[in-house]
């Protein structure tokens, strides 16, 4: 290189002929008339020595042809591959795009109050839910599209309701809903292609819209797969739970530092720009929207309910009439025609029974009353020799056969001949 920068100054700001410069650097003449000619800094180009994928190379444009989106363990199995995965995995993704095509991504701008994008983080740690039970517990995020600002807490199940529970939660939270709500093709939100039910009316009550992003299109809600990853790695690490409701205590104690961060993307901290963002939101309708789970069921003689797959107790009064179970993810309501005959604790296990002490008093006083009138019953029938029973009249019931009267002891009735 500095051959080349000397050989070019002396012979163009000099004007020394190349003889003279063969003579003074102690070059080849044709290095020198190369040099010259040459108007680009010279370059080491070391010559291809080819890949152990090259003699397959049209064995998996023959397959990519037919199957442009087939994994590589299934094209290594079909060509016969005797090499290790990595040049081959590298080899296709040069080569899967001439046959898949390419989808470029756009950079996108929003506005205050114009989308919030949410999604569940399931996080590795299970999470003591009952005596010898762990589980991983779904956690909602919710990440608003202009200042960043980032909301999460932990949810019992993904059923819908406890999915609209968590929703509700974030928005009563910061005061506002934004103008969309994005969500992937989650199974209780939109598994079908469209908004389920429960979701749209959760969005028309809030004047929102619920929006579904394309299948298999992650970067469609770029910002919470992000917020996921930062929990992941950030969050996470190092921590232990003794609860769910202490899992949400630390997560709502670190959101608090994470909200103050400063994001690159936005040059400034999350928990700045949000009022910027609330004040394009919608505000909040006077009426709450329906969340949590909610059914109807005829209640049977073991006087419990099931709520994903842990029974609570119900008043036994009720048995055998309809009432209706409604379930917050703190909390489990049992109606019956408009009055509470139960209200427990909800409980987050996989499985359990949940009885109140009251209840089962309950239904112990009216075993015994049943079992007293049963008795009642049948002292008052005897047996006859033969076997037939036979009833017990009561006293009173002669005196009106045989027509006496004993309330009166000056009267005698005499019976009629």
């Amino acid at each position: 290189m500095e051959d080349w920068a000397e050989i070019r100054r002396l012979h163009r700001a000099e004007g020394m002929p190349i003889k003279a410069i063969v003579r003074r650097l102690g070059i080849a003449r044709n290095t020198v008339r190369r040099a010259l000619a040459s108007d680009a800094p010279p370059k080491y180009r070391r010559a291809p020595a080819g890949s152990v994928v090259d003699p397959f190379e049209p064995q998996i444009r023959a397959l990519l042809t037919q199957w442009p989106t087939m994994p590589a363990p299934v094209i290594a199995e079909r060509i016969g591959w005797p090499h290790s995965m990595s040049p081959l995995k590298k080899r296709l993704t040069l080569i899967r795009p001439e046959y898949t095509g390419i989808d470029p991504v756009d950079r996108v701008t929003y506005e205050p109050g114009q989308i919030a994008q949410c999604d569940l983080w399931f996080p590795d740690t299970p999470v003591p839910v009952a005596v010898g039970q762990r589980r991983v517990l779904p956690v909602l995020v919710m990440t608003l599209g202009f200042s960043r600002f980032m909301t999460a807490r932990m949810i019992p199940t993904r059923q819908g309701g406890d999915i609209l529970s968590g929703m509700w939660w974030s928005i009563s939270g910061i005061g506002r809903v934004t103008k969309t709500l994005v969500w992937d093709r989650e199974a209780a939100i939109g598994g079908t292609g469209r908004v389920s039910i429960a979701a749209a009316a959760f969005a028309g009550t809030l004047a929102t819209q619920i929006k579904l992003a394309p299948p298999r299109d992650p970067e469609y809600k770029g910002m919470v797969e992000r917020a996921n990853g930062f929990l992941e790695t950030s969050f996470l690490p190092g921590r232990l739970f003794s609860s769910p409701a202490d899992f949400n205590r630390q997560l709502q104690e670190w959101l608090v530092k994470a909200n103050a961060r400063t994001v690159r993307a936005i040059a400034g901290r999350p928990v700045d720009l949000l009022e910027t963002d609330y004040l394009a939101m919608t505000p909040l309708p006077p009426v709450r929207p329906q969340v949590g789970l909610r059914h109807r069921i005829r209640l049977g003689r073991d006087y419990h309910v099931r709520l994903d797959t842990v029974d609570y107790s119900v008043d036994p009064r009720a048995i055998g009439r309809f009432v209706d179970v409604a379930a917050s993810p703190e909390t489990v309501t049992v109606t019956c025609e408009g009055g509470v005959v139960a209200r427990h604790d909800r409980s987050w296990a996989k499985r359990g029974l949940v009885t109140d002490p009251a209840h089962a008093a309950a239904a112990a006083q009216m075993r015994q009353a049943l079992a007293e009138d049963r008795r009642r019953r049948q002292a008052a029938v005897r047996s006859h020799a033969d076997g037939h029973t036979v009833e017990l009249r009561a006293l009173p019931d002669y005196d009106a056969l045989f027509g006496v009267d004993f309330t009166n002891p000056n009267e005698k009735v005499s019976s009629q001949q």
